[in-house]
């Protein structure tokens, strides 16, 4: 498998979609005035008040369609007024765009985006995203608990009871957080093998700055880290926009293959290894017992440091996973990130990454440097939420109804795509990876079940030559939902496969 050179991705920085906007706002059929004057109108507003600037490229004209609610002719007929009143402009290969105004420079912000050194999301990432707050889509791959599976009554417990303690923390936390919740976390990581002080521990906000943080300042550019193949590092460019270069080890049903790792790293010269050894993202394997004193065996011999993502490693729902591959760490070779954002509370925005001393300084001042530290009212309540008890009361709640979703989706796959598919039963975690029996045009099916209000998540997110796979969870679309939804997207795929 060949490594994926940053420079690969320059072309992302070009994409059509790179500067779409989110847009709520609608014209409004009750109003006397005709929809596309309302539509010229806030359009004009917009483009006048520095809002949209010029050279952005504006969504395609289906997509404007779908997000104003209104017919082509309708749009049409309002960009069409736009254009004579010289406020955008058609570029042949480029979409329709906001003009310069007359006399002003020919630079503009777009200039500007495309010249930053961190690469935006993919595409179809940004897409995503911005969909997933679009009311009534179903949501077939988001990768959270749904909002009725997070412990809110629970967290307002914690919340009085800091209220009724102690002074609100408005002060800033010493540069490796809050001592109080490094303790919290030392006693938490000491459940599942991990021997670590507070002081071996940085606070960070959520796991994925753990990620920014290693990749600005423990690797070169140019450097490279093997990682599975899929993986989730792959949909995120924290490490690509560092200048670090990906090679994938292929998996199977005991995780990374370990015995293609030694000639890999001699190959690219890996700096450091990635896994997901817990209910893998996207796949939901969990690395064998075996398998982790192999990698932990191999990579001593080699040299290579691991960073261990332990995400999910909480969210076990039939037995507990083996110990995590920090709990094997002998020489203080393995990072290992974790977070409250998947069990718990996203919205805290708060993780952690446990390391050598000198490792976890050096990331703390880095830290220091970009945000001053993650907030201390949430690092307060976490503390409080991991001292009380409150986390493994929550988890047992969470672990009976993942357990009941995931019972729901396997009974719907089996009914809707036996033909069509193939899947194992995970572990844990939140995703089952759906494996299509013909390779599809992702990106079509994509668009195909967003017209029929369904959100996917597609394997080419995760590895960029993917054509037939799928990230299901059942995290947290509902029963209702999952009903729906998959007889739908069923269909979707049975049409599509008979299309090409």
């Amino acid at each position: 498998m060949q490594p994926s050179h940053p420079a690969d991705n320059q072309a992302v920085k070009s994409s059509p979609e790179a500067l779409q906007e989110k847009e709520d706002w609608k014209p409004d059929p009750n109003s006397p005035l005709p929809l596309h004057m309302q539509i010229t109108s806030y359009f004009s507003a917009r483009i006048s008040s520095g809002a949209w600037p010029p050279g952005m490229r504006l969504a395609p004209q289906r997509e404007l369609c779908r997000r104003l609610g209104v017919n082509r002719s309708t749009l049409a007929t309002a960009l069409g007024t736009l254009a004579s009143q010289g406020l955008i402009e058609g570029r042949r290969g480029g979409g329709t765009r906001v003009a310069a105004a007359d006399g002003s420079s020919s630079a503009s912000w777009n200039d500007y985006l495309e010249e930053g050194t961190h690469y935006p999301n993919l595409p179809a990432v940004q897409a995503i995203n911005r969909l997933e707050y679009e009311p009534g889509l179903i949501r077939l791959g988001t990768g959270e608990p749904a909002p009725e599976l997070l412990p809110g009554a629970a967290m307002t417990r914690v919340l009085a009871e800091l209220a009724a303690r102690t002074l609100p923390p408005l002060s800033y936390e010493e540069p490796l957080g809050n001592a109080q919740l490094r303790t919290a976390v030392s006693r938490q990581l000491l459940k599942y093998g991990i021997q670590a002080e507070p002081d071996s521990i940085l606070i960070t906000s959520g796991a994925l700055q753990g990620l920014q943080l290693i990749a600005l300042g423990l690797l070169p550019r140019s450097s490279t880290i093997l990682l599975e193949k899929p993986s989730y590092l792959y949909s995120i460019h924290a490490f690509q926009s560092a200048g670090i270069r990906f090679s994938g080890l292929p998996m199977d049903q005991g995780g990374m293959m370990v015995s293609r790792l030694a000639a890999e790293a001699l190959r690219t010269k890996a700096a450091m290894l990635y896994t997901i050894p817990s209910f893998h993202n996207p796949t939901g394997l969990v690395m064998s017992e075996e398998r982790r004193h192999e990698l932990t065996a191999v990579s001593g011999e080699l040299g290579l440091p691991i960073l261990e993502d332990g995400a999910y490693q909480e969210l076990w729902l039939d037995t507990p996973p083996p110990k995590p591959l920090k709990a094997l760490d002998r020489e203080g070779r393995v990072l290992h990130l974790g977070t409250l954002s998947k069990a718990a509370a996203p919205g805290l925005r708060l993780g952690w990454i446990v390391g050598p001393q000198p490792v976890i300084r050096r990331l703390a001042d880095i830290k220091m440097q970009t945000d001053y530290g993650a907030s201390s009212l949430s690092q307060l309540a976490a503390a409080r939420w991991l001292e009380g008890g409150y986390h493994e009361e929550h988890l047992t709640l969470l672990r009976g109804r993942l357990r009941e979703r995931r019972a729901l989706m396997l009974q719907l796959l089996d009914a809707h795509f036996s033909g069509l598919a193939s899947w194992s039963v995970p572990a844990g975690g939140f995703y089952i990876w759906l494996s299509l029996h013909r390779p599809l045009p992702l990106r079509r099916l994509f668009v195909a079940a967003q017209q029929a209000r369904l959100l996917l998540n597609t394997g080419d997110l995760y590895d960029r030559g993917d054509s037939r796979h799928l990230r299901l969870s059942y995290s947290f679309a509902s029963p209702e939902q999952l009903f729906s939804g998959l007889p739908e997207l069923a269909e979707i795929i049975k049409q599509l496969s008979n299309d090409i």
